[in-house]
């Protein structure tokens, strides 16, 4: 009697989240580090955790700084290959969101030990051919036997000290420009709940896996020096961070937010991801929600992104060109609100 074929395994099947939702919630997290990095760092510390920002930065020559970041999660889709191409996305993003290019990666990899081998190699090879996209070589790695697979990079790159984006580099009367649509959390969510369509997930796939290296690319060249990338920590998180290491104050237009299609059905039928309720959390003393905005935007505002795009601040003498330099290369961007000056760093959606 014939064996019955294998089944395909499911990666999702072997994790309770995926993608940047299983970030730990950025109130918790900010307890945690609360004082860490508060001693006497070198002056060639361009950028580290006091205050936070989307990469550790070191000057290593006048005209050379080194930057270094690492980012890792659970599978959000099943195939391994698309897995690997949007946690090396994701992990790749944080040395665009700081201005630079990228030279090289190495895996951070955690499996379990009866996982195929086509699988694992998948994994790499989708990571591998998403490295070499960015400009760089994925050089190495780590790898060790965990029940629930894991997978992401620490990846070195390089930028001019001087050209270096930055979360404080906002300026009162910017204009803040969003990259990417908002509702990756939610539409991870809604495929798990069996309540996302098949295109609306593709969709969100689809824009999971493209880097961000040409919108870095654009902002430098034009000068910019205020940006971070939007991912666990929602837009409403990460637009935060940028209002408080730059002492402004961002006024978000809930009706001009980009959003992924089917996004906003899945928050009007109630659904919500647990990192959407850390996002709350963290920002819940520095927010201010028009009473007139619906609940189901201010849900997409906190909604968890995993490879989400640059939140620019862009400076009104340089916006045509940092537009054109978008349009120019096929970039799709959105005006979605504006910088005001403030004593402390605030958020408002209205």
């Amino acid at each position: 009697m014939l064996e019955p074929p294998p089944t395909k395994l499911a990666l999702t099947e072997l994790t309770t989240c995926g993608g940047c939702a299983a970030k730990l919630g950025a109130d918790l997290l900010a307890e945690a580090l609360a004082g860490l990095g508060a001693e006497a760092a070198p002056d060639e510390l361009l950028a580290g955790l006091q205050p936070p920002d989307d990469a550790a930065v070191y000057l290593v020559a006048p005209e050379l700084a080194v930057i270094g970041t690492l980012d890792f999660f659970p599978p959000l889709v099943d195939d391994p290959w698309t897995y690997g191409q949007i946690a090396a996305a994701n992990a790749l993003s944080d040395v665009f969101a700081m201005g630079g290019r990228v030279l090289f990666a190495l895996s951070i990899a955690a499996f379990p030990e009866e996982l195929p081998r086509e699988t694992l190699a998948a994994v790499f090879d989708g990571a591998s051919t998403k490295v070499r996209e960015a400009g760089g070589v994925l050089a190495g790695g780590h790898t060790i036997r965990d029940t629930e697979p894991k997978y992401g990079l620490a990846v070195v790159g390089v930028a001019h000290p001087d050209r270096l984006l930055r979360k404080g580099g906002a300026q009162p009367g910017d204009v803040l420009v969003l990259t990417k649509r908002l509702g990756t959390g939610l539409l991870v969510s809604g495929r798990r709940q069996k309540m996302a369509n098949h295109a609306s997930f593709d969709a969100a796939v689809e824009q999971m896996q493209e880097l961000n290296r040409a919108a870095s690319e654009v902002l430098v060249a034009e000068g910019i020096q205020g940006a971070t990338d939007v991912t666990g920590f929602g837009l409403l998180g990460h637009g935060l961070e940028m209002a408080r290491a730059s002492n402004t104050r961002f006024v978000l237009d809930a009706a001009a937010l980009p959003i992924l299609d089917g996004a906003l059905a899945l928050a009007r039928a109630g659904l919500e991801t647990g990192g959407a309720a850390h996002n709350r959390r963290f920002v819940a003393d520095s927010v201010e929600l028009g009473s007139d905005v619906p609940p189901e935007l201010v849900t997409l505002a906190y909604d968890p992104q995993t490879s989400g795009g640059l939140l620019a601040a862009v400076p009104g003498d340089r916006l045509a060109a940092v537009t054109a330099g978008f349009d120019g290369l096929g970039i799709p961007h959105w005006r979605i609100g504006q910088v005001e000056p403030s004593a402390v760093g605030q958020i408002v959606l209205r």
